[in-house]
């Protein structure tokens, strides 16, 4: 392990220093609270989490407060973590993940060292770290720095944000790699709260998933004072401009970039509005997105108050909105209620893209959320006919594998499709007033598969035992493949393409009443699904529509993966200019794997070269699935 020195002598946390002072530009309260929260629940004992080190059956972190300096010379966060401990065995050790931590000291609340000690490490899960806790110990502060080569931080050059004037700074912690910039008990069962304290470089603004934000020239301070799961702690830092869109929603962003997210995000207020009006109040506060520099590797991610969201979604015509609706959907569905482990996944993303799909119909109209489903439904199945019969369940055994591992179609579209086959059977008023319930009953818990399928039973499926034989539940959640009652979905704006498509193929004229200028991703997306494979039809569709530059980046990435498949290499300039500007995960992995796709591996050289050339400004999830499927 390499050794990083402390950049600075950090200060004493002082929860309150800025107590009144209020940031003139952007949203909240700033205040750090003066006193922490207390542990008010008393909780079950939590399942075995195969990914964490942690027992937090026998001493349980309820509350952190963090204080840090963030270092972009030496790419390291340097500081401490004062952790506020529930003994449920008075005689035990605290036990902590971490990952690549230096660990300096280890104290008690009075200063006095305690003694610790790192266990070895695995490349998975990182080092457990033992403290040995005397009577009387409700907290300890452990004095640490982070490697520059953390997992979970992105340091980026200035040169590769959007406005290139400033670096940037961010955290993805999901699904277990908070442990490689915050010791803790890094489980989604361990519901915790936090405040923070951030120094960083003048002309920077930092910004945290935290309700209560402040400033005080270079210092920033947060407070999350609601129970979240370690890998919803989230921080970025860059040159950050702040717009309203109402009273509880806004955009941070570039400056350069701003004016465009504000108004491709205009519904926020509305999309919170609709969900509040069938799921139940939004209990979080404020809800914000940050549009995160082209590198970020997820579409979203779903950090409470503050959405860390791809600029990919920024096409001008809203047509990608639903990834914000997603995440939204998130503040109730995995936030509120969270997967206790990871092999409970499905909990928090098939929910939220059911939740999504009912936002976007509520704001958009039943056509435009069909066609979403539609979508969904078709990659759900093309990725059940990759994926090993075990890794087509809902509850998938993921011990000894990496969690990122469960992030397939299975748990957010199989998912999604089980809930609407209850829906369905139930009808639409019986299923929301259960989700109501459902969200109500486990607000700020973490919870496995066994649980809601109890509740499922208790408040749902008993009250009609005629249509509870119509749902085949251990079909959907513990067998492989898609039940006979999943049903296909043949939306008007579908059909519209196809009859386009054939007569353009035919032809190579457009009908008079196709207009395909109007049409959405979705349809686009399903009008290459479509194509035959004959590599003289996709040049004609790419000299008549240009899809190989499309500024959309799902339609270009779909477009290119088709070209790549079929031995097009006269694309893999296209594709290179394509992946040097965006690392998200989605449209990035579909053309290494069309280049490694070749019996007679010529694509593989290309494929390499992705790797060689962008891997280094990729996130760390995005390079390890390509090194997956290049050196497999």
């Amino acid at each position: 392990m390499r050794s990083h020195p402390f950049s600075t002598l950090l200060l004493t946390i002082a929860l309150g220093i800025v107590a009144g002072c209020r940031d003139a530009t952007g949203p909240g309260p700033v205040a750090v609270p003066a006193t922490v929260p207390s542990e008010a629940h008393t909780e079950p004992p939590l399942p075995m989490d195969p990914h964490s080190h942690a027992r937090p059956n026998e001493v349980r972190v309820f509350h952190a407060e963090l204080d840090l300096t963030l270092d972009f010379e030496k790419r390291v966060i340097a500081g401490r973590a004062t952790l506020h401990l529930r003994r449920i065995d008075p005689k035990a050790s605290l036990w902590l993940d971490t990952l690549d931590l230096t660990i300096a000291k280890v104290t008690g609340e009075d200063g006095s060292a305690r003694r610790h000690e790192l266990g070895k490490r695995d490349e998975l899960l990182g080092q457990p770290l033992r403290v040995d806790l005397k009577d009387g110990d409700d907290r300890v502060v452990i004095h640490y720095a982070t490697s520059p080569e953390a997992r979970a931080l992105q340091w980026l050059t200035k040169e590769q944000t959007a406005g290139g004037k400033q670096p940037f700074l961010y955290t993805q912690g999901q699904a277990i790699l908070t442990r490689s910039w915050v010791p803790l008990q890094d489980s989604p069962g361990v519901r915790m709260t936090y405040a923070a304290r951030v120094r960083a470089p003048q002309g920077l603004r930092v910004v945290m998933s935290a309700g209560e934000r402040g400033t005080d020239g270079a210092v920033f301070t947060f407070a999350m004072r609601d129970r979240i799961p370690p890998y919803l702690i989230a921080l970025a830092c860059g040159d950050l401009a702040f717009a309203p869109i109402s009273a509880r929603c806004g955009v941070f962003a570039d400056p350069s970039v701003l004016a465009g997210a504000k108004q491709e995000l205009g519904d926020m207020e509305t999309m919170v509005q609709k969900c509040e009006q069938y799921f139940g109040a939004y209990r979080w506060g404020r809800y914000d997105v940050l549009i995160m520099p082209p590198a970020f590797p997820f579409g979203g991610m779903e950090n409470p108050t503050l959405t860390f969201a791809t600029p990919t979604i920024l096409v001008g015509d809203k047509s990608q909105v639903a990834l914000i609706a997603h995440e939204l959907a998130h503040s109730w569905s995995g936030n509120l209620v969270t997967n206790a482990t990871w092999r409970d996944f499905w909990l928090n993303e098939g929910f939220t893209v059911f939740l999504e799909q009912r936002i976007m119909e509520l704001v958009f109209g039943k056509e435009r959320a069909a066609m979403e489903i539609a979508t969904g439904d078709a990659g759900l199945r093309k990725e059940i006919a990759e994926l090993p019969a075990k890794d087509q369940v809902l509850h998938i055994d993921l011990t000894g594998r990496n969690p990122d591992d469960a992030m397939t179609a299975i748990a957010y579209d199989k998912g999604a499709a089980f809930l609407r086959r209850l829906e369905a059977v139930f009808g639409r008023d019986a299923m929301d007033r259960f989700l109501s319930a459902y969200f109500s009953a486990h607000a700020f818990q973490s919870i496995t598969t066994e649980t809601f399928l109890k509740f499922l039973d208790q408040h749902l499926l008993q009250s009609d035992p005629a249509r509870k034989k119509k749902v085949d539940v251990h079909a959907w959640v513990f067998e492989p493949g898609l039940p006979k009652s999943m049903p296909e979905l043949h939306p008007r704006g579908f059909a519209e393409v196809e009859a386009f498509r054939t007569a353009w193929l035919a032809t190579g004229k457009m009908p008079a009443d196709a207009k395909p200028g109007t049409w959405i991703t979705h349809q686009w997306l399903h009008f290459l699904a479509g194509l035959q494979s004959d590599p003289d039809v996709l040049r004609r569709v790419d000299q008549r529509f240009g899809l190989a530059s499309s500024p959309n980046g799902e339609i270009r990435s779909a477009f290119l993966t088709r070209a790549l498949e079929l031995h097009l290499f006269d694309f893999v300039s296209h594709t290179m200019d394509f992946v040097s500007q965006v690392g998200r995960r989605k449209l990035v992995l579909p053309l290494v794997k069309a280049l490694m796709s070749h019996k007679d591996k010529s694509g593989e050289p290309h494929a390499r070269e992705i790797l060689v050339r962008f891997g280094p400004r990729f996130h760390f999830i995005t390079r390890r699935s390509i090194e997956q499927l290049v050196d497999r």
